[in-house]
């Protein structure tokens, strides 16, 4: 069987495992290596330091996987599913009254299901034993934001969407609430073309991210400094949250996502096609006192299967802390809202960890 039957085949297979929209590219990143080395020489990537450690590496393809010849690009929706009482069909107005409590913890809506990894490279495995069914064994790897991979380039090229400024990618048919996942294979696959007025993209003047951004993270279109980004600071950085971005993080104790609450194109955000991504009982509207008690065994049952265990218990309790400093920030002295949050903070005062007892410090002197 020559590519160019072998390929709406495996469109079909990706859109019976919930795969929206998949592509094919090819291996040539040259062109963007001279972007990614100017990222990396300004410092944006922060304490990242594997991101250094690669450098061009993750614009070359098959020096990561040696044979690699085509790279398959694949989108998985991660709205979750609409339930009675838990996504409203006016979603992003939901979130921003959500952001607007400032004593309830916030977690990153691609974060309050199942772990993406793991249901990314099951998929993808999946597509690749479909393949294999077909043409017998053949080389490949499956990668779910797993390993040095310019991913939002590879599905640029593969007409999955476009660059948004805030360095996402974006398309027009789902904005960018979306996971992107990829299969490196060692045959050859027809090059899928985008179309013609999606190759400049279409955010043309528009501000809406830079100018939500709490931090002012994204530095310009298409620059984000990682060292700014709440998402980064919250998940990433393991060290002290710089004490001059603590006031402007609110109630996000885990990832941030304000740039795409503010995109107009995510009116069109589609609803996951899985049942992996629905809303975890427990960290949708939960009281930060709530969330600040938790042991580390009750933070482990809580996350178990999910992105945020990760970050571990300690990173937890640092970055509730910041949240209800803030929220303590928002309480005129005597109002009666103040004690819960300041008992919270106050039994973990003597924190055996240097990093949980800075933040709680911190947090009770706002």
């Amino acid at each position: 069987m020559d590519a160019a039957q072998l390929w709406p085949r495996i469109r079909a297979w990706a859109q019976e495992l919930g795969f929206t929209s998949i592509g094919a590219t090819g291996i040539d990143l040259q062109d963007a290596e001279a972007g990614l080395r100017q990222w990396l020489a300004a410092g944006f990537h922060g304490g990242m330091d594997y991101m250094a450690a690669h450098g061009a590496r993750r614009a070359r393809p098959a020096e990561l996987v040696p044979g690699t010849v085509s790279i398959i690009s694949a989108r998985l929706d991660y709205l979750p599913r609409s339930a009675p009482g838990d996504m409203p069909d006016d979603w992003r107005a939901a979130e921003r009254a959500w952001l607007a409590r400032p004593a309830e913890g916030v977690v990153s809506l691609y974060a309050r299901g199942r772990d993406y990894h793991k249901v990314m490279r099951q998929r993808l495995q999946a597509l690749q034993r479909r393949i294999a069914q077909t043409i017998g064994p053949f080389g490949h790897r499956v990668f779910s934001d797993s390993a040095p991979v310019l991913e939002v380039e590879l599905a640029r090229r593969a007409a999955l969407g476009w660059r948004g400024q805030h360095t996402l990618l974006v398309t027009r048919d789902a904005g960018s609430m979306f996971f992107l996942g990829e299969l490196f294979v060692d045959f050859a696959l027809p090059a899928t073309e985008p179309a013609a007025a999606d190759r400049a993209g279409h955010c043309g003047g528009c501000r809406a991210c830079l100018d939500a951004c709490p931090t002012q993270a994204i530095a310009g279109p298409g620059r984000v400094d990682a060292r700014r980004c709440i998402s980064y600071l919250t998940i990433e950085h393991g060290g002290p949250i710089p004490e001059n971005l603590r006031p402007l993080m609110g109630n996000r104790i885990y990832g941030c996502d304000d740039c795409q609450l503010a995109c107009p194109w995510n009116k069109f955000a589609r609803r996951a096609p899985l049942p992996d991504f629905d809303l975890r009982a427990g960290l949708t509207g939960a009281a930060l006192t709530t969330l600040f008690a938790w042991d580390e065994a009750e933070f482990l049952r809580h996350t178990e299967g999910s992105p945020i265990r990760r970050i571990g218990h300690l990173r937890w309790l640092r970055n509730v802390a910041v949240a209800l400093g803030n929220a303590l920030a928002t309480l005129p002295p005597g109002d009666a809202r103040r004690a819960p949050l300041t008992a919270a903070l106050a039994a973990r005062a003597s924190h055996p960890d240097p990093l949980v007892r800075e933040h709680v410090h911190w947090a009770l002197g706002r």
